[in-house]
């Protein structure tokens, strides 16, 4: 289905946007992976999502949060591949405290990764797609893009911010072959949820099982977590011709969290 194209996934060494960019893969698009790792592990990474999908991959390290990088991500892709076909914007920290103690320097880096990177990949992704009428832009919100919960107010700003983004950028491109669609998920077990776990275990005295099952009985009715392989298929689903009329969505994978 993406045979020729090339898909670019920000945060996809590891959790769901490794997930999402193996099943674009699995699709026949090459990937432009982005992320920080270890250089062999990285290395491993590409060689074997390459043999596995008979695809092409490379790896840029741009840090997201700095637009004179995500530049020259966007140089390096038009480079190797002509430029950027499938745009997934996944890269995001956390970071929990109150307003009152919420450390300055940690909001101004979770707006500028979680958000303000969807913007600059977004504005150099869209003029290609533009002159080929033909582009899907994927952004991971949250649950937390459309609820909020306490102590989280800079991850809950972004993602609420990445989720209007997305329906300008929708809106903005509704008469063309581009759509724009926000997918937010509930608690996927990567490693920033992990380390939830771990706090929380650490807190109550509980051990690492008993501590994931308390953490989702909070908000996801389902008990059980989302994996990157379903948020992969729904990805896969947004960049098929079946979706084009899909624009603007914020599509929750997130067992019943906002339902509630």
């Amino acid at each position: 289905m993406l045979s020729g194209k090339t898909a670019l996934v920000t945060g996809s060494t590891s959790g769901i946007g490794l997930g999402i960019a193996r099943a674009l893969a699995a699709e026949g698009a090459n990937i432009v992976f982005n992320g920080f790792g270890n250089a062999d592990d990285i290395s491993a990474l590409l060689s074997s999502t390459a043999q596995e999908f008979g695809v092409q991959t490379v790896h840029h390290n741009a840090d997201m949060s700095k637009p004179a990088e995500i530049e020259a991500l966007f140089a390096y892709a038009a480079q190797q591949f002509g430029g950027i076909d499938v745009l997934v914007n996944n890269a995001g920290i956390q970071f929990v405290a109150n307003v009152e103690d919420f450390p300055v320097e940690k909001w101004d880096a979770i707006i500028a990764i979680n958000l303000t990177s969807a913007f600059h990949t977004t504005r150099l992704a869209l003029p290609r797609m533009r002159q080929q009428n033909w582009g899907r832009i994927i952004n991971l919100a949250s649950a937390h893009g459309l609820v909020g919960s306490a102590g989280k107010s800079a991850y809950v700003a972004a993602k609420h911010g990445l989720v209007g983004f997305t329906k300008v950028t929708a809106l903005e491109t509704a008469q063309t072959g581009i759509t724009a669609n926000a997918i937010c998920p509930g608690f996927v077990l990567t490693p920033l949820v992990q380390k939830q776990v771990d706090d929380r275990a650490a807190r109550d005295g509980l051990a690492n099982d008993d501590a994931k099952r308390a953490l989702l009985a909070d908000k996801q009715p389902s008990g059980d977590f989302v994996t990157p392989e379903q948020l992969g298929a729904l990805a896969v689903f947004l960049c098929s011709d079946l979706a084009i009329q899909v624009r603007g969505a914020a599509w929750n994978v997130d067992g019943g969290w906002v339902a509630q």
